[in-house]
Formats: structure tokens, C-alpha cells, sequence
């Protein structure tokens, strides 16, 4: 299953939610595969990956050539992580350039052609998207089958939520028929705090049957993470943040029609 870590507003927690989501995943015994779609690399730095240390083409070459050639050129770009089972396709600078050639795909499914001969090597492809509709998401959309959207619980949360779900018809409508929504995923959310339990209220009235059950927290934990380069489940398994994230995962899993392995079950703490 190929699925994208999605929202074109910035600071929402998406990052976040593609690295530990899939290092939860792999955790849980499901081969997982990250790919940092994202100029900035974001995801590809908070794995602790060095691209100068990989071989093969980057994700920007591998795009480019799709165009013509459609064939499987990935493979040698793929680094392991530290996190068992977890793999990742990591971004660099250059990936901004790729909107240019993108641009002359009609049909938006150069990542698709790439991507599809993984999947059978891989229970899970997590795609971390840019914090915006361009051509890379939009791509990132036509290869998915599924999508998470995260949401923070803060002013503004819903607004361009509207938005995005109807641009995720329009795909749906006329480039990838078969995408679907596996969940909304509350983030940055603070009992503390009246507003954070405001938005989640909005959420749970409007979009009832999509919303994950976990919530993920704020947490210094998590939040210094990505300075160390390593998933919240190495920086502290013991964290909230980490907690919330192998409940996430779980759910992913449920949704997907899939079960964690039995032999780490007992280690996800029920909420």
C-alpha cells in the first residue's frame, strides 16, 4: 500500500507524522519504505540519512528519467535506516527542480511509475509530501492509494481543510480513481488547552468516521527528535510522543486490514 502524508499548510505536524508513522510500522513487523518527496528533506535528515553516502540516482533523476524510460530505477537509492525493516528514499535541493519536467506530464504519474515496482516489496510506501498543492504533491496523490491527512489542533486547523478534501476529488475524479482518505490525524494537541479540545470537538462533528482515534501531543520529546536524526521510537520509546505514534500505527494497520506482530503486541499501551 502506498500511502501519502498530506496538507498543503505548513507546521501541521507532517513531517513528524510520515517518519514516526512508518518507523511504528516497521516496528510492528511490516517492511516500510519512506520516501521524502519534499525539497527541503526534512524527513530524509530526521532518518539520519547522508544521500552523499548513497549510491544510484536521487529522486530528482529518477522523476526526470521517468518520463521517458518508465522503468524501474529506484532500487539503488534506497538506504536503510536505523530502525529494523524501515527503508528510506531520501530528497535533496534539487527535487524542487523536477516541477519544471513534471510540469509536461498530463497524466501527473511519473512517482506512480517509479514507486510500483516496490510495492511488492514493501507491506507500506509512506510518502512525506511538500507543505503545498504543486506538481510533487499532486504527483505524490496519483501514485496513493491511500491518504492521512494530519490536523493541528490550533486556530485555523480547518480552514484550507475544505479545500484540500475537494481538490482530493478532482484527483480522484480524473487522474486516480481509486484514492481514498484512511484518516485525519489530530496533532500538536494539548489537554492544557481549551482551543485544542475546541478543534478536536469541530473535527469529530464534521468529519466523524475519518478521524483517527489517536492524538498526537505536543511533546519536547518528539519535537527535539529530528535534531538527532533518529524517529521518536529510538530518541525515547518511552515518550508520549512515541507512545501516541505505535497507537497510530496500529490503527493504520487495522485500516489497512492488517495486524501488528504478535510478538510486540503487549507493547502498545491502550488509550
Amino acid at each position: 500500500m502506498i500511502l501519502s502524508v498530506i496538507n498543503q499548510k505548513g507546521g501541521v505536524g507532517k513531517t513528524t507524522t510520515a517518519v514516526n508513522t512508518a518507523a511504528a510500522l516497521a516496528q510492528w513487523g511490516h517492511s516500510t519504505l519512506l520516501v521524502d518527496l519534499d525539497p527541503q528533506g526534512n524527513a530524509t535528515s530526521g532518518c539520519g540519512i547522508n544521500l552523499g553516502q548513497i549510491g544510484g540516482p536521487t529522486l530528482y533523476e529518477a522523476l526526470v528519467a521517468a518520463q521517458d524510460k518508465g522503468q524501474e530505477i529506484l532500487r539503488p537509492a534506497i538506504a536503510p535506516s536505523a530502525v529494523e525493516k524501515l527503508s528510506v528514499i531520501g530528497a535533496s535541493s534539487e527535487l524542487a527542480g523536477s516541477e519544471v519536467e513534471l510540469a509536461d506530464d498530463s497524466k501527473r504519474d511519473g512517482l506512480r511509475r517509479i514507486l510500483t515496482p516496490l510495492k511488492a516489496d514493501y507491506s507500506f510506501i509512506v510518502i512525506d509530501t511538500p507543505p503545498s498543492l504543486s506538481l510533487l504533491t499532486v504527483n505524490s496523490l496519483v501514485a496513493a492509494d491511500r491518504l492521512m491527512i494530519p490536523v493541528q489542533c490550533e486556530y485555523f486547523a480547518l480552514e484550507g481543510l475544505g479545500q484540500l478534501l475537494r481538490t482530493l476529488e478532482k484527483i480522484r475524479r480524473f487522474l486516480n480513481p481509486n484514492l481514498s482518505v484512511m484518516g485525519l490525524l489530530r496533532t500538536m494537541y494539548d489537554p492544557r488547552v481549551a482551543l485544542s479540545a475546541q478543534v478536536s470537538a469541530e473535527l469529530e462533528k464534521h468529519f466523524p468516521n475519518l478521524l483517527f482515534k489517536t492524538m498526537i501531543p505536543r511533546n519536547v520529546r518528539l519535537a527535539e527528535a529530528p535534531s538527532f536524526g533518529r524517529p521518536i521510537a529510538l530518541h525515547d520509546k518511552r515518550s508520549p510522543g512515541a507512545d501516541a505514534y505505535r497507537r497510530l500505527a496500529v490503527e493504520v494497520l487495522a485500516r489497512a486490514g492488517k495486524e501488528p506482530s504478535h510478538s510486540e503486541k503487549k507493547s502498545v499501551k491502550t488509550s
